[in-house]
């Protein structure tokens, strides 16, 4: 099948700044590889004080990046590229997100998709009345709601909130940038993420708790914004924030890596954290919680391991032999590249993208016999 080069407008968070967010992580990967398919993109991008300050990527080479400093400028002067675009996605938790998809919807001539970086959150959210970025009736108005969570969160999207089309697109890992090096194993154990008030308690049980009781081992904990209140164990290390190019090191220098998973996420299943994705890439074993889909993506007991309390942690860490760990890592990494590499997201979106007019063909031939 030929595929035809398509004009792309992207409007997110950001793609300039992974500071405190994993939007940026997700639109670097799935744009260089829609490029690297001769695809034409733009990505428009909210000047935000946090993110200006901490810009690691501030001018990526596969797409045209525009920062806007207001929801006139955006309008002002981009009106030409979302109208002219062949498929215009729109971010979740983008400022001012639904006055952008009301304009956007106004006047573009080609598809446009909603791309949920946050499907539980954003769900939770529209239930509580909180329209922050998206509001229920904006969702039948997409021609494709693009979802991080898979599973019957797509049935509810199109059921109940009457999305046209909802498909899975979910986080995905560069294989050039995460895998597996040969260096010094410095760690027995470690976690990658920013402090949240529901991710909390997982991280206590399963890896503050185990530090405690196992003082021989060594931990180490990387992200910004925990409290000054938490009592760290003397044995777990602590860096205030990596920079993604800092990553593939990171979780080669651990036996074990932690996954622990939103509250919002977890009720709804199916969501795969990027950092589960990036860890496997690299060899490194997965030490997670559980949610119902994560037999979907590993298998249980063989390509990833499952932790309910410090019990089973402490256990993991102290039972499993050399060979047995290098092998389940060996068998994540593998799935990982077959599955779930940038390089799969940009064909999926494409195909997500065709199947629109292709499905659109039929309803249309369908209505015509039926008159």
């Amino acid at each position: 099948m030929i595929v035809p080069q398509l004009k792309i407008v992207v409007i997110g968070l950001s793609i300039t700044s992974a500071w405190g967010n994993g939007h940026a992580t997700t639109y670097r990967g799935l744009l260089r590889e829609l490029r690297k398919q001769g695809h034409q993109i733009l990505f428009l991008e909210r000047d935000l004080e946090w993110y200006a300050s901490n810009r690691d990527l501030p001018n990526p080479s596969f797409c045209k990046t525009v920062i806007y400093n207001s929801i006139e400028e955006l309008e002002d002067f981009n009106v030409n590229e979302i109208a002219e675009a062949d498929l215009v996605i729109i971010g979740s938790y983008v400022p001012q997100g639904v006055q952008v998809a009301r304009w956007v919807l106004s006047i573009a001539k080609g598809k446009v998709a909603f791309y949920d970086i946050d499907t539980p959150v954003t769900l939770a959210k529209l239930k509580r009345g909180d329209n922050e970025y998206l509001t229920p009736e904006l969702i039948h108005e997409f021609d494709l709601y693009l979802s991080f969570t898979g599973g019957p969160t797509l049935v509810t999207l199109e059921k109940v909130y009457g999305s046209p089309v909802a498909r899975a697109l979910y986080c995905s890992v560069d294989p050039e940038k995460y895998f597996y090096e040969e260096t010094p194993v410095e760690y027995d154990m470690g976690y990658l993420g920013t402090y949240s008030d529901d991710r909390q308690p997982a991280l206590e049980e399963l890896m503050l708790k185990p530090a405690r009781l196992q003082p021989e081992k060594t931990f180490i904990v990387a992200g910004p914004m925990y409290p000054e209140s938490i009592q760290w164990p003397y044995n777990i290390k602590r860096v205030y924030h990596l920079n993604p190019d800092q990553h593939r090191s990171f979780y080669n220098s651990q036996k074990y890596t932690l996954n622990v998973t939103r509250s919002d996420m977890i009720e709804a299943g199916y969501s795969p954290s990027v950092r589960l994705f990036e860890a496997a890439a690299c060899r490194t074993p997965i030490i997670s919680d559980f949610w119902e889909g994560l037999d979907s993506i590993f298998k249980i007991g063989e390509e990833i391991l499952v932790a309910g309390s410090s019990r089973d942690t402490i256990k993991f860490l102290s039972e499993i032999k050399e060979h047995q760990r290098i092998e389940i890592g060996r068998k994540a990494m593998l799935k990982v590249l077959a599955e779930h590499t940038a390089t799969h997201r940009a064909q999926q979106l494409i195909k997500y993208f065709l199947d629109l007019d292709f499905n659109n063909n039929i309803r249309i031939n369908s209505d015509r016999e039926n008159t």
